[in-house]
């Protein structure tokens, strides 16, 4: 797998490249800023871009600002945001058009090398991988209209493992199910949020797209 590493802090940025050659990718260029990301990703055409939320200049939405351009100018890059904080809008504008090859995760992550890198190459693959605290922070959250209400506590508990990237047989490992019981409750939670089944969507993450886009997540916009 070749990556772009976008990341305005140096020493940040060559620990993440040490990590990632060590473990087998290769990184095919590193930069400081996301006009420097742009070019990169145009001449090099990885197959993921890992991303900084916040850069030069204004260190605020650079990163996903950037991240929203690749996704829109190179379909085929999977990207792969890092950010210090929970930004469930964030996550939203990143998942909005194509969940397939994304990921939004927090930098602490990166310290637990095994999960970092399996998230890191279910982006790549075509999967998503979206952090646990993110979905922590989105679940946890009661309003009006909310489009999960009718899930039961073991549904979400399901949901928030997918939203992670996780397959069943993940699920079934940290939740101690059994095959049958994870797939019964996946697909009542399709049925649920109304996700009928297609062969162009991803139904596991747009299960949580239908949170994000709910009315009362509007609203905090």
């Amino acid at each position: 797998m070749r990556v772009v590493v976008a990341e305005d802090s140096v020493l940040f940025r060559e620990g993440l490249v040490g990590l990632l050659e060590a473990r087998g990718l290769e990184v095919s260029a590193q930069v400081g800023d996301a006009e420097q990301l742009l070019a990169a990703v145009g001449e090099l055409s990885p197959d993921l871009a890992i991303v900084d939320i916040r850069m030069p200049p204004t260190h605020t939405n650079e990163g996903l600002l950037a991240a929203l351009e690749l996704r829109s100018r190179h379909p085929g890059v999977a990207v792969l945001v890092l950010s210090h904080h929970v930004g469930s809008n964030d996550a939203a504008r990143l998942l909005a058009d194509n969940p397939r090859g994304v990921g939004y995760l927090l930098k602490d992550r990166v310290t637990d090398l095994d999960e970092f890198i399996d998230a890191l190459r279910r982006v790549g693959a075509g999967g998503s991988a979206i952090d646990p605290d993110v979905v922590a922070s989105l679940l946890s959250r009661r309003r009006a209209n909310d489009p999960l209400a009718a899930l039961t506590s073991r549904e979400r508990e399901v949901l928030a493992l997918m939203a992670e990237g996780r397959s069943n047989q993940a699920i079934c490992d940290r939740l101690v199910l059994t095959t049958k019981t994870v797939e019964t409750h996946v697909s009542r939670i399709f049925t649920k949020l109304g996700l009928s089944p297609a062969p162009t969507d991803h139904r596991r993450v747009i299960a949580v797209i239908t949170y994000l886009r709910s009315p009362g997540q509007a609203a905090r916009s």
